[in-house]
């Protein structure tokens, strides 16, 4: 599942990746950096240019998940209600924890949240880029995801 090797440039890397039932969390202050690259000034085209928002699609492929929810939450809640870039950002927050609950030994709740991502991105237009993105390649790594579950 892994895209990236290393994180960007100025990207911290995490300590460790968190797993609900298994240890401490990272403190909120952590995060902290990479949520104040979005705030209330920060324009839609500008969202996939933040720290936050390149954290996110980085700890997705580097295997943070929840870390990635974190981060990627700011950049939600920057979206307009109804957009495709809202319904690409929910997207990515739901694949990290379709592959958070595939390490968690859960193939059920990573299927059906598998499902929901597909979902989300039919409602995206697949003939532009969104945040920097294109369906198709989100979906192959839904695809990639899925053959993950079926490999068990």
């Amino acid at each position: 599942m892994s895209e990236v090797t290393e994180l960007p440039p100025g990207i911290p890397v995490p300590p460790f990746a968190y797993l609900p039932g298994n240890g401490q969390k990272l403190a909120e202050s952590w995060f902290e950096p990479l949520k104040s690259s979005v705030n209330s000034g920060t324009a839609l085209d500008e969202l996939p240019q933040t720290d936050a928002w390149l954290a996110g699609r980085a700890y997705l492929h580097a295997g943070y998940f929840w870390e990635c929810h974190e981060v990627l939450e700011v950049v939600w809640t920057r979206t307009p209600e109804g957009s495709a870039e809202r319904d690409m950002v929910q997207a990515l927050i739901q694949l990290a924890n379709a592959r958070m609950k595939h390490r968690m030994n859960r193939p059920r709740a990573a299927a059906r949240l598998c499902a929901m991502v597909r979902a989300q991105l039919g409602r995206c237009p697949s003939d532009r880029l969104v945040l920097g993105l294109r369906v198709p390649q989100v979906l192959g790594w839904v695809a990639q995801t899925e053959a993950k579950l079926t490999a068990r």
